[in-house]
């Protein structure tokens, strides 16, 4: 075990991305809501960058070391970049999107999630380190407002991604520091730690006093609905057990989403889609959003800068030295800026193209009922990209088709066979749950057991232990409970 964990830390010291690596990564996952952000900050920060098209010849690369890497940047034998972005090198910042322009698809003047967090980061007496750190943190919280991965998992993230190494201790210290944020609840790892969250917070009262045993003693009795073995437990009264129930159901379970709002404020407010899909016919366009995006390119003058302390270099102060440094490096990571912008829209444009054609059926009709069982996997396959690199690049996208915007993990589900020998997808079957949920006796609810024939007969036979998991997926409750509730 010893040997397994020093091999590990060893590795983790070797391992170390190329500024090619690392910017590749990190556009990748930017939507298109956060690109322009990004772009800004970049030319704000480096003075090799500038927008607009080079006047002068594409981008000449003149150092042979930098040449070698620019043309190839995801080559590194001790570094499989296939895990985190792969493609080739452009030398360029636009892409091609058919003759087509959509700058008539406004970016969201509204505060992103993320965003919101992010703001409440400065109100904090962190300093600068940990403020970088609680920003890694924040961007792993996902839309329900969960942080579903381990602090040993955000250690070796932030290592691999920004070769930054902290202790377990530290990043325990900032997350908890998160979990103070607002919407309360937020940076939870589970559901019982977000609704334990939010009952703390809450005045105490008996009913709040009792739904924190629940919720610290009793949950997987609680969650398992074993009503009477808790009452027996805490001698209690099914009033006083029913007035805690009513205030853990009040809580929030996803806060996140309680902070975005309805799906409607959320479509006006901070979706913006990332490609479009239009339909001519029984034809389908697919171009990327480059909204207000600007062209890119290096300074011509800091690239005859960094020519002439080339050339001149043995014969320069240490000052000087330095300074040809300086340029050097703003030169490189402008190059390495304006490769990842192009790695990214290329990386997007085969992934979307490949999801637009095992799912035509969907973009064409608009109906779910023509979705297809797919996984990232199937994507990977078509597209020759490791599923890491198609999980970054669908990651907090979205698609804009005639039929609405869509996030992008809306067309991946698995999939079953049908009794007719068809193969249809967990979505489908999931939706036919619902219907016959909601079409049920309230004062009467249909069980697993009754769901698993009627499922059968509906040409659907899957197993009560599939029908309880894919209920529990939709967030409804059992027979009994729902029972309670709707009385």
């Amino acid at each position: 075990m010893a040997t397994s964990i020093s091999l590990s830390q060893q590795l983790k010291q070797q391992l170390k991305l190329s500024p090619a690596q690392i910017q590749a990564m990190r556009m990748l996952e930017v939507p298109a809501c956060e690109l322009l952000a990004c772009i800004n900050e970049e030319l704000q920060k480096n003075p090799a960058l500038e927008e607009g098209r080079d006047q002068e010849a594409d981008m000449d690369i003149n150092d042979t070391n930098l040449q070698e890497e620019y043309e190839n940047p995801l080559q590194n034998d001790d570094f499989n970049y296939d895990d985190y972005v792969q493609d080739d090198d452009i030398h360029d910042s636009s892409v091609s999107t058919g003759g087509r322009t959509h700058d008539d698809i406004p970016f969201s003047m509204g505060t992103s999630f993320a965003e919101y967090l992010k703001s409440q980061i400065y109100l904090t007496k962190m300093d600068k380190p940990d403020r970088h750190i609680a920003k890694f943190v924040v961007g792993n919280i996902d839309e329900d407002g969960y942080l579903r991965r381990t602090v040993e998992e955000l250690v070796d993230d932030l290592c691999f991604r920004e070769g930054l190494q902290v202790s377990d201790e530290k990043m325990y210290e900032i997350v908890e520091q998160v979990k103070q944020f607002d919407p309360v609840g937020v940076g939870a790892y589970d559901l019982q730690e977000c609704l334990l969250i939010q009952s703390r917070k809450k005045e105490s009262t008996p009913a709040i006093k009792l739904a924190k045993q629940l919720l610290e003693d009793f949950y997987d009795a609680f969650s398992n609905h074993k009503y009477a073995k808790i009452m027996q437990r805490l001698n209690i009264t099914e009033e006083q057990l029913k007035q805690a129930i009513r205030e853990i159901i009040h809580l929030n379970p996803k806060p996140g989403s309680a902070w975005i709002g309805t799906v409607v404020e959320r479509n006006q407010s901070i979706i913006i889609p990332d490609f479009i899909i239009e339909q001519e016919n029984d034809d389908l366009t697919i171009t990327i959003n480059q909204g207000n995006i600007p062209n890119l390119h290096v300074s011509s003058e800091y690239q005859q800068m960094l020519d002439q302390y080339t050339h001149t270099e043995s014969h320069n102060s240490a000052q000087i030295r330095e300074a040809a440094r300086f340029v050097k490096t703003n030169v490189e990571n402008a190059k390495y800026f304006i490769d990842a912008i192009r790695q990214r829209n290329e990386t997007m444009m085969r992934t979307i193209e490949v999801l637009v054609a095992l799912q035509r059926d969907f973009f064409l009709q608009g109906d779910s009922m023509y979705l297809k069982p797919l996984t990232l996997k199937d994507v990977a396959d078509r597209t020759g990209y490791d599923i890491s690199t198609i999980s970054r690049t669908f990651s907090n996208k979205y698609v804009q088709t005639e039929f609405g915007v869509f996030p992008l993990k809306f067309f991946f589900s698995e999939g079953m066979t049908n009794a007719q020998g068809q193969e249809v997808s967990t979505r489908e079957i999931k939706q036919k749950l619902r219907e016959v949920i909601e079409q049920e006796d309230k004062t009467n609810p249909v069980t697993d057991d009754q769901l698993v024939i009627i499922m059968h007969e509906a040409g659907y036979p899957i197993a009560r232990r599939t029908v309880a998991k894919y209920r529990e997926q939709m967030e409804i409750p059992v027979a009994r409970i729902r029972r309670q509730i709707l009385k």
